[in-house]
């Protein structure tokens, strides 16, 4: 698969474990807070956007990107809310979504995930797509109450259904939904009007990354508002546009892998054209193209 040089710098910082090595590109994050619901802000500082819930039973977290900005997140929900961050959930293994369990487990946070994602932490990952090695992280960053298929929260007047959505941009995703509110933290199954990555080293697939799309679509009215783990805040119309161009590009990926066109046939063909929009700096054309015929190639062909 080729990729360029300063795609894997980026796209492997996302995947780094917490660990002192991020310090200096993180001197001069800022938090910045949205506010989506008077309960509900979106987080935006390094890495994957984060959600906190906050009322009479306090702080409840989605995701703690690096340890870096850990103090910074909890001032930053210190002029949310004065009380404690009780639970922190994460919504996959990557350490731009994990990278401060241990600090805010430290501080008395009780830490959630699915089952893979502490599978994960606790082992040594490496990634052939960038050819590198992701250490264990520390036993104290370790979720320390886990889930297999969903879990349910109920605090400060809101249900917050967590729920697993396989094989997708890895194979720990969950998608976590305050029903009440009717507001949506994705994860990394969205990034929104951005092509995502796939992270299929870890389980990952366009096929599960579709179900799970489709499963958070048949959640959402015109009112819904869809936290993404990266990009801006989406509304129904997004989460249809993003479908539509996961489906539209697998088939047309897939028509090449059953042709038996080889990647740079696949590349030079350029089943991405009408989707320029989609680039961003850590994924464009070519790699997402890469992405999709890796996990596409291995499979037999449709009809088999």
């Amino acid at each position: 698969m080729r990729l360029r040089p300063t795609l894997i710098v980026g796209l492997g910082l996302a995947l780094l474990a917490p660990a002192a090595s991020a310090q200096n590109s993180m001197d001069d994050v800022e938090i910045e807070a949205t506010e989506v619901t008077p309960s509900i802000h979106m987080l935006k500082g390094a890495g994957g956007n984060l959600a906190v819930c906050v009322g009479v039973d306090g702080a409840f977290l989605v995701d703690d990107q690096y340890a870096p900005l850990s103090d910074r997140i909890k001032a930053a929900i210190a002029k949310i809310h004065d009380g404690d961050v009780r639970f922190v959930i994460n919504t996959h293994w990557h350490g731009d979504h994990t990278g401060g369990n241990e600090n805010f487990g430290d501080a008395g946070s009780l830490i959630v995930a699915h089952d893979n994602v502490r599978a994960r932490m606790a082992v040594e990952n490496v990634s052939t797509l960038f050819d590198r090695t992701t250490p264990p992280s520390p036993e104290g960053a370790l979720p320390v109450v886990t889930f297999n298929d969903e879990i349910t929260f109920h605090l400060n007047g809101e249900t917050i259904h967590a729920f697993h959505v396989p094989n997708a941009h890895t194979d720990g995703d969950a998608i976590i939904h305050f029903v009440d509110a009717n507001v949506i933290h994705a994860g990394d199954v969205l990034f929104n009007r951005l092509f995502p990555f796939i992270d299929t080293d870890s389980g990952g697939s366009i096929d599960g990354m579709i179900a799970a799309v489709e499963r958070i679509l048949a959640l959402c009215d015109a009112d819904t508002r869809v936290i993404a783990g990266h990009g801006d805040i989406a509304g129904i119309d997004d989460m249809k546009d993003y479908l539509a161009m996961l489906t539209d590009l697998r088939a047309k990926i897939e028509r090449r892998v059953d042709e038996g066109m080889d990647l740079d046939a696949v590349l030079e063909s350029r089943p991405t054209a009408g989707y320029e929009e989609w680039n961003w700096g850590f994924i464009d054309e070519e790699t997402f193209t890469s992405i999709v015929f890796g996990d596409l190639a291995g499979r037999a062909p449709s009809g088999e």
